[in-house]
């Protein structure tokens, strides 16, 4: 079908009906994953004193996270490929909502080091397995700008969370006889329990069980998502072992590596960044404001996300549309704090996590393009395991340079520096991944409402 066609009227109907039953839960659900995943960055204001962190052993603590979860992330996706989404999702957000209000009454760092150890495991397949249950709801045409609405809960998780966090450090602190810290570890954790009692109910594992479809909407999506699979060139079709001796998906897995390095070195690092503003600007900011400072540059990144992922399906164009954001995080983060105010300086901040809200949605279009199957449950969690490494060595070797050195600047000069290696893998991987089915519909024709 020509790229301005109008779209057949059960494709709008379906792929409406679906995007307005999926997207909405798994972006609170992932709200609230990222949340208890990096409320240790504003913890750190009052937590470090009381548990006796430098800032490497923060750094350390924020990073062992990942250690667990990358041991436990492809056998992860493999049990939900195996067992269905919505048991899987619903066993993964009960057991980090209890080891994430655990965190609360952590005695010394030992214990927060154990605990982030196995909130990681706890976590460890959500995310990959998320993005491969939408691989099985929407056509190939819908899930770049579909992926970027997910995503969206991703700087809001940041935006709403930081203020939020930060409020109740302040302002609940000795409530229940516990530190602010505390309580917002306890508070924050406790959502995940009950989103996965409702995850229970109400996910649906594939399209042919949807009771709340049609039979000629169930028939319609199913044939068209078996056409996708079944046209794919160069696939790794239903094979893991395929899947992991790929070498699209071991690049791609550094491609988002270098993404994600700046991510996290943002979320966890931020708040310290705010909070030494004191010192370098003669500033005195409550926590509260700190964490209304934090929020600005997720708030930006989360609009521009919508809508560089709206143009990238509306030009059919994937690589580029994850090498130039990318290329502007890796060139604006490094000069973040050389600017001679706390405007300016954020201003930095903002452009760096535009580039790589911007980058990620597209970004995580690519795999689909050639996995399928068990492979793409393989696939998928390897690249994501890959990629999260970052999240252990980015916190932990921006935590030992700002020890090393006393100021933050050597450790956003290396963020840049990995950033721009992503930007060259993903230029490398052009033409071998990414290949799209062009443009979906010119602007004028573009009906869906969740686009």
């Amino acid at each position: 079908m020509p790229a301005d066609a109008p779209k057949p009227e059960i494709e709008t109907r379906v792929v409406k009906k679906v995007a307005r039953r999926i997207i909405p839960f798994l972006g609170l659900a992932y709200f609230v994953n990222y949340l208890d995943r990096t409320n240790i960055g504003l913890a750190k204001l009052t937590m470090s004193d009381e548990l006796g962190l430098t800032e490497t052993m923060f750094g350390l603590a924020s990073g062992l996270f990942f250690i667990g979860y990358l041991l436990f992330e492809v056998p992860s996706n493999l049990a939900l490929h195996k067992f269905g989404a919505r048991r899987w999702i619903a066993r993964i957000m009960l057991t980090w909502g209890v080891i994430a209000a655990g965190m609360a009454f952590v005695p010394t760092a030992g214990w927060l080091y154990g605990l982030r150890i196995l909130l990681g495991i706890a976590e460890a397949g959500f995310f990959p397995g998320v993005l491969l249950y939408m691989t099985m709801w929407f056509p190939r045409a819908y899930r770049v700008r579909l992926m970027g609405l997910f995503l969206l809960a991703l700087p809001v998780s940041s935006a709403l969370g930081a203020p939020l966090s930060s409020a109740i450090i302040q302002y609940w602190d000795g409530l229940f006889g516990l530190s602010g810290w505390r309580v917002m570890f306890l508070v924050e954790g406790l959502p995940a329990v009950l989103l996965a009692v409702v995850t229970w109910f109400y996910l649906t594992d594939r399209p042919s069980q949807a009771t709340w479809l049609d039979d000629d909407e169930k028939a319609w999506l199913t044939a068209e998502l078996e056409s996708e699979d079944s046209a794919k060139g160069g696939h790794v079709s239903g094979s893991v072992t395929r899947a992991l001796r790929d070498v699209r998906v071991w690049m791609l897995g550094l491609v988002y590596f270098g993404i994600t390095y700046g991510l996290y070195s943002l979320s966890f690092f931020l708040p310290s960044i705010v909070a030494g503003f004191k010192q370098t600007f003669d500033t005195d900011f409550s926590l509260v404001t700190t964490g209304l400072i934090v929020a600005v540059p997720f708030a930006v990144g989360a609009v521009a996300m919508v809508l560089w992922s709206r143009h990238s399906d509306r030009t059919g164009e994937r690589t580029w549309h994850v090498a130039i954001p990318t290329l502007v995080g890796a060139v604006s983060i490094p000069f973040a704090l050389y600017m001679d105010s706390p405007f300016t300086t954020m201003l930095a901040v903002t452009v760096n996590a535009v580039g790589v809200f911007c980058a990620l949605p597209v970004f995580w279009y690519l795999p689909s393009t050639f996995l399928t199957g068990a492979g793409a449950a393989a696939g998928i969690a390897i690249i994501n395991s890959v990629g999260n490494m970052s999240g252990f060595g980015a916190p932990y070797v921006t935590g030992w340079l700002l020890d090393a050195t006393g100021n933050a600047r050597a450790g956003l000069w290396v963020v840049g520096a990995v950033m721009l290696l992503a930007v060259a893998l993903v230029l490398i991987l052009r033409g071998r991944v990414g290949a799209g089915p062009g443009p979906v519909a010119p602007p004028h024709e573009q009906s869906v409402r969740t686009r």
